[in-house]
């Protein structure tokens, strides 16, 4: 009977893909005990998942090497590492003197090396990492709404946040080792281009394949983490992955320390923690690398730190998920299923690169291709955010304007100054046609240039299209209720020469939303590039608040709204308002603008 219960629980623990973790029972070895010229040993794995061990001979200790962190200098040895050095992948490869644990190989020493030297740091300082301690970032930055974010912007725009200088630093004898990032299923196209952002911030971007979805079965030692194992940490998943690799340190009951350096340094996350498996060692005379891949999820990761990273087992991180569909005339329709780490930083990250590499790798990287997207961002507090545009160019301009609309959107979402706000789910359905669909503004036509208000009057638009043809449009124009002997303009336009006269009509160069409410209004009222644009604009005072316009305020509504107890921000006064505005959608990337005046009789 009891046989049958133990393999009942075995059976439930396969299904559910935890792991169980070894108990421990090493003894420490404090820093202030260790000397140069001890020797020990280490584990660690260079194929498959055996681990086996390298010896190693205690160097020195750098004290005080960063603000209150410690490093013990160490030459390592096996037959691996004299041909290849110490290897990126390494990073918490667990070192023991005496059978006692001191620390986790994380460093290099000196570039070029003729020696396996490394840094390595101390368990103490490991241990120190509590999954409590602190609280998930609240800080966010006042933004002004954003309309599009490229990869490299993304960077520029977090660098004070990732610790570039350490990782970029030329000439610095000790930094921490690279650690193997894993592309499967993205184009080399977008590979090449995550490639070189990422290589900024410590990583080894290596574009590899995945264990696939089919995992092998596994005996109920293959669900065990040892110290020494390979670990991953999985961004995203599905039909495309990305994993950074490392090495488990230490294991105590479900709680696994690993890496023994920071990754992003983000504190408290929740990210997948995988078991990865090691294809072989990339020698380099620079530094070598793994090529691994990573393997079933087995826990979640809970804190990003100086010392390293401290994941539990068993317990499993959220994702979010994004559903693709492409619909081309020629193929058919096509869906992706993407799962991306649920992070406030991270996050705008990894859905521009899934994005950019569903579309890339399904359709043309190299001609003539337009994009309509129809999307929506689902976000946990039940509100949404609809993106619906017309992207067209050729080489990588349509692709990678989408993926920067989407990018964006997310950003501003997660990053937003008022609350803590959580993605449920993207759905983004994508449409393609593998040819230019751009149109240009050649003249607006009025049947009359004087009218009476209240009257409409007959206006046509004439554009251009890319395959030469001139396109008529016709409109009825309402004229505004405006004195007599006044005037007016007319303005017809894209969405980006709208948005250049609005800057000047209210003096700023942005829009800061006030609340989320009005973030969210603002980002489902994002202009269109396949719309033409008609506002009507006259001479009327009036005032920009919080990104709204008030035109013709009576002076005691004035007086109330600029006044300080009234107003958080002082407000803009203005001397033309927008009495009206109206839209039309053609199947084609408008670009043109007319500003045209007209009397009131």
């Amino acid at each position: 009977m009891k046989r049958k219960i133990n393999a009942f629980l075995l059976t439930f623990l396969l299904l559910c893909g935890f792991a169980v973790a070894e108990e421990s029972s090493i003894s420490i070895l404090p820093l202030d005990q260790i000397k140069p010229g001890m020797k020990g040993t280490g584990r660690t794995v260079f194929k498959g998942d055996k681990i086996e061990e390298f010896g190693v001979e205690i160097l020195g200790i750098l004290h005080n090497f960063q603000p209150r962190r410690n490093l013990i200098l160490a030459k390592l040895e096996s037959e691996v590492l004299d041909e290849a050095g110490v290897i990126e992948g390494m990073s918490g490869s667990p070192v023991y003197v005496g059978e006692k644990l001191i620390g986790a190989v994380a460093y290099s020493v000196g570039a070029f090396a003729k020696e396996a030297i490394a840094g390595i740091t101390p368990i103490g300082e490991m241990l120190a990492i509590s999954p409590e301690k602190g609280p998930a970032s609240s800080f966010a930055p006042r933004m002004q709404v954003l309309s599009h974010l490229t990869l490299d912007e993304l960077f520029e725009l977090n660098k004070e946040r990732f610790q570039l200088p350490l990782a970029e630093a030329e000439g610095r004898l000790v930094k921490p080792l690279s650690i193997p990032l894993v592309f499967s299923g993205f184009s080399p196209y977008v590979f090449e281009k995550a490639k070189a952002n990422f290589s900024r911030m410590g990583f080894t971007p290596i574009q590899s394949g995945s264990q696939g979805q089919i995992q092998p079965e596994m005996s109920s030692s293959g669900l065990t983490l040892q110290p020494g194992s390979p670990i991953g940490v999985q961004l995203i998943k599905g039909d495309i992955n990305v994993s950074y690799l490392g090495t488990v340190t230490h294991v105590d009951g479900n709680s696994v320390l690993a890496f023994g350096h920071p990754v992003f340094n983000l504190g408290p996350v929740d990210l997948a923690m995988t078991k990865a498996r090691v294809i072989t060692v990339l020698p380099s005379l620079m530094l070598s690398s793994w090529l691994a891949v990573s393997d079933v999820t087995i826990g979640r990761f809970v804190q990003d730190r100086t010392a390293g990273i401290l994941g539990e087992l068993g317990k499993m991180p959220k994702f979010i998920p994004i559903n693709f569909k492409i619909l081309d005339v020629e193929s058919g329709e096509r869906e992706f299923k993407i799962q991306v780490a649920n992070d406030k930083i991270l996050t705008p990250f990894l859905v521009n690169l899934a994005a950019a590499s569903v579309i890339s790798s399904e359709e043309r990287g190299i001609g003539d291709l337009t994009l309509e997207l129809n999307g929506v961002i689902y976000l946990d507090n039940g509100m949404n955010v609809r993106l619906e545009d017309l992207f067209s160019g050729n080489f990588d301009m349509a692709s990678t304007n989408l993926s920067g609309l989407v990018t964006a959107v997310v950003y501003m979402l997660t990053t937003n100054e008022f609350i803590e706000l959580g993605i449920h789910s993207i759905d983004l359905n994508i449409t393609v046609a593998e040819e230019v669909r751009f149109a240009y503004l050649e003249k607006v036509w009025l049947e009359k240039y004087e009218a009476y208000p209240g009257e409409r009057v007959r206006m046509k638009v004439y554009y251009r299209n890319f395959r030469g043809n001139t396109v008529e449009e016709e409109f009825p124009l309402p004229i505004p209720n405006l004195p007599s002997g006044s005037e007016f303009s007319l303005v017809v336009g894209d969405a980006v020469s709208l948005q250049s006269i609005e800057f000047r009509q209210y003096r700023t160069t942005s829009f800061v939303p006030r609340s989320l409410y009005q973030l969210v209004r603002m980002l489902n009222s994002l202009r269109r590039h396949n719309y033409i644009y008609f506002k009507i604009i006259a001479t009327k005072p009036g005032l920009f608040l919080r990104g709204e316009e008030m035109p013709n305020l009576p002076p005691t509504m004035k007086s109330m709204f600029s006044s300080p107890r009234a107003a958080s921000s002082p407000p803009i006064e203005i001397t033309r308002s927008t009495l009206g505005e109206y839209r039309h959608v053609i199947p084609y990337v408008f670009n043109g603008l007319a500003v045209i005046p007209i009397k009131i009789k």
